[in-house]
């Protein structure tokens, strides 16, 4: 595989990074030399493949972390691959924190890497629980039916950004606090924006 372009906006991120440095611009060099064109999505190094997201690389506080975004999928023969949270349906990261055991990687990040690939050239896609599937609270139910524009909005939003939706308030334990952060969201929600947005 050739090695793909660096992309000056991606450059201007690892320009005012911090912390994890060396162990990112290790991940980006394998991520290049697998053919993948480097554009800067959310505000992160994201990695496409005719237009499909591949990988992403992050800066945590505690290490530096590629995501598969349909890590999910993934065959994992060395049990690497880690799920950033309870509700992620898809993706799976590997952190790190130090570059060489980046380079001790290489070749199984690269075997890693030809799959997710293969994944996008055959078009397959992780099957997402509905958010319909998700319970709306009372509290939510409530806010729905006395604002009709707030019903509209939600149901605007993409099922992701439903779904963080639903998951945050049920998360809540106690009604009133349901309550308040459904009412810290209305804005945001009656803007089309998600919850991390």
């Amino acid at each position: 595989m050739a090695n793909q372009e660096k992309n000056p906006k991606v450059d201007l991120f690892f320009s005012k990074l911090k912390q994890w440095r060396a162990e990112l611009e290790a991940l980006r060099t394998i991520l290049l030399a697998c053919d993948l064109v480097e554009e800067l999505k959310w505000g992160k190094p994201c990695y496409t493949f005719e237009g499909g997201n591949v990988a992403i690389l992050f800066a945590f506080k505690d290490s530096a972390a590629i995501g598969f975004l349909k890590g999910a999928l993934l065959p994992d023969p060395a049990k690497i691959l880690i799920s950033p949270g309870e509700n992620s349906q898809a993706m799976r990261m590997i952190k790190f924190t130090d570059p060489e055991r980046i380079q001790s990687l290489a070749a199984l990040l690269t075997d890693y890497l030809t799959n997710a690939i293969a994944l996008e050239k055959a078009g397959i896609t992780v099957q997402f629980t509905k958010s319909a599937e998700q319970a709306i609270p009372a509290e939510f139910q409530q806010r729905l039916e006395e604002l009709p524009a707030l019903k509209v909005a939600f149901e605007s939003l993409t099922p992701g950004r439903q779904r963080a939706y639903l998951l945050h308030f049920n998360a809540a334990k106690q009604s009133q606090t349901r309550a308040s952060r459904v009412e810290k969201c209305i804005p945001a929600i009656l803007e089309g924006k998600g919850l991390n947005d």
